[in-house]
């Protein structure tokens, strides 16, 4: 069983950086992709970014230029660092992965369970 732990949330003012930490732990043999998903109050789940297992990224437009994906492969970490945060930037945030127990399995969807960033003055 692969767990997905966050941390790195809180409350920060507009303009101010966090940054936020996914580790994967438990028995896989391979992760592919992971990523950054968030969900405001009353809205749907929306992805942040990605990164493949070659560090090819991928961002939504609105995070752009501010936010960026990073990942520490033998530590099985994803990192998000965000900048110039802004009020609409409040979520829950959730770590996602890609990954399989053994070489032959297929790859399974993964969720952290979640980190709260509230941009407020």
């Amino acid at each position: 069983q692969v767990q997905l732990v966050e941390s790195g949330g809180g409350l920060v003012q507009p303009g101010g950086s966090l940054r936020l930490s996914c580790a994967a732990s438990g028995s896989f043999s391979s992760i592919s992709a992971m990523g950054w998903y968030r969900q405001a109050p009353g809205k749907e789940r929306e992805l942040v970014a990605t990164i493949t297992s070659g560090g090819i990224t991928n961002y939504a437009d609105f995070v752009k230029g501010r936010f960026a994906i990073s990942r520490n492969y033998a530590k099985n970490t994803v990192y998000l660092q965000m900048n110039n945060l802004k009020p609409e930037d409040t979520a829950d945030y959730y770590c996602n992965a890609m990954a399989r127990r053994g070489v032959l399995d297929r790859y399974l969807e993964i969720w952290g369970q979640g980190t709260l960033v509230t941009v407020s003055s």
